[in-house]
Order: structure tokens, then sequence, then C-alpha cells
């Protein structure tokens, strides 16, 4: 068995359960290592969603079990990201995503600042009033399928600095994952085999992903059930300090 299939298990696990945790960097994390190891963004982000397919069904699933789901706000950010995430691919194989990537970066440092600012005033949830969803669904999806990851940091961060309850801003925002993926995917697979887009070397990453979607499928029970018991103001500290790490990071690499 190819080697790359226990680091990318590793990999998968580690990036799924942060992500399920906490409901973001699955994306950021597994397509920061594939591009450490010279993958195309396109490539890189094709993958990605790919394994976020199984792996955003399988931490879906124990979300559900866990009662951490809206559904009214499912049906309209998953709605949201799915025309987004396809917008986003067709943008990503037709010019370089590079260009709105330090939008996303300033947007993710403020949301975070925010969140933090939230955890310090020991604010309490409220019943989340965002007015518009779908269009938070339509930007995440967006930015997901441009940077190969971006859908956790932009929704919920972005419903956690509303003063959505932490658990089910991350529990529905993961279970939404997983339409978006597919979407992207497909998207993805149309675009290749209608000639917009062409490439190379994704015969090459099969084992890679195979790793990617067994690590994160075996990481997803426990994930789920780290949200459901981790008390609402340590999750709120640890989404806030993980988003404004992310920021920072992705700053660094930029500029």
């Amino acid at each position: 068995m190819d080697p790359d299939f226990w680091l990318f298990l590793a990999v998968g696990f580690a990036a799924q359960l942060v992500d399920g945790a906490l409901g973001m960097a699955y994306g950021v994390i597994s397509t920061s290592v594939l591009l450490s190891f010279g993958v195309t963004p396109a490539n890189a982000s094709a993958s990605v969603h790919a394994a976020k397919v199984f792996t955003g069904a399988a931490s879906g699933l124990s979300h559900i079990l866990y009662r951490n789901v809206d559904w009214k706000l499912l049906a309209l950010l998953a709605g949201g990201g799915v025309v987004g995430g396809v917008g986003g691919t067709y943008v990503l194989t037709s010019v370089p995503g590079e260009a709105v990537k330090p939008y996303v970066v300033a947007w993710l440092f403020l949301m975070g600042l925010i969140i933090l600012y939230r955890a310090w005033r020991q604010a309490r949830p409220k019943v989340f009033s965002w007015k518009s969803p779908f269009p938070l669904g339509l930007v995440g999806g967006f930015f997901d399928a441009i940077g190969g990851g971006g859908w956790g940091p932009v929704v919920t961060s972005s419903l956690m600095g509303a003063g959505a309850d932490p658990r089910k801003a991350i529990g529905t925002t993961n279970t939404a994952e997983v339409f978006v993926a597919a979407a992207t995917a497909g998207a993805f697979l149309v675009s290749l085999l209608t000639g917009h887009w062409e490439t190379e070397g994704l015969d090459g990453l099969l084992w890679s992903l195979a790793g990617l979607i067994v690590g994160g499928v075996i990481a997803a029970p426990l994930a789920g059930w780290m949200t459901k018991v981790l008390p609402t103001r340590a999750l709120t500290w640890i989404v806030g300090l993980l988003v404004v790490s992310l920021a920072a990071w992705q700053a660094w690499m930029l500029f």
C-alpha cells in the first residue's frame, strides 16, 4: 500500500477531528498539506471536496444523532452553499484564486475577534436571527471552492459572531457542508469532462484521497460527541482562537 495513504489518513483524522468539533478547518488543513506536496490549487480543491462528501456525511450523521442541527438553517445554508460552490468552481478553473484570498483573510480575522470578544464578555447564546442565511451560504460556498477550504471558517464564524448557539452553529454548518462538497466535486467533474478544465496529476492523488476519506470517517463520531459535551464558553474561546490563528497564518502565507 502506498505510504501516502497512511500519511493522509493521519491528516484526514486530525483535520476532521478539528472540523467536526469546531465547525471548521478540514479543508484548510487538508488543502495546505496537499499544496505543500506540490499539488496545484485546482487539483487540491477537487480532491478535498471529493473527500468531504464522505467525511461530511459521517460528520453530519454524528451531529444529527447528538441533536446539534437546526434544520431550517441547514436548508438555507446548504442551498446557498451549493450555488456558491458551483460558481467558485467555475472561477477557480478559469482564473487564479489568489485574487480573492486577501478578502477572505480579512473577514476571518474580523469574525475571530468578534467571537473572542463574545467569549470574554461571557455573552450568552441567543436565538439566532440572521435574516439572510442563503447569501451567507452563497459566500461560504464560493470561498470554499476557491480556496479548497473556507466553508466552516466563513459560515461558522459568521453565525457565532452574530450570537448563535455554538453547538447549533457548528453542527448545522458541518451537516450542510456535505451538500456543498457534493455539488462542488460534481462541478469539478463536469468542468473536466467538458474540457473547461484541463488538468494533470489527479490519478496520482488516489491514495491520498483514500487516506483523507478513511481518516475523516473514523474521526467524525468522536468530533460530534466533543461538540456535544464541551462547555459553551470554552467552545467559543476555542473557535475564536482557531479563526484568528487561521487568518493570521493565511495572511503570513499571502504577504
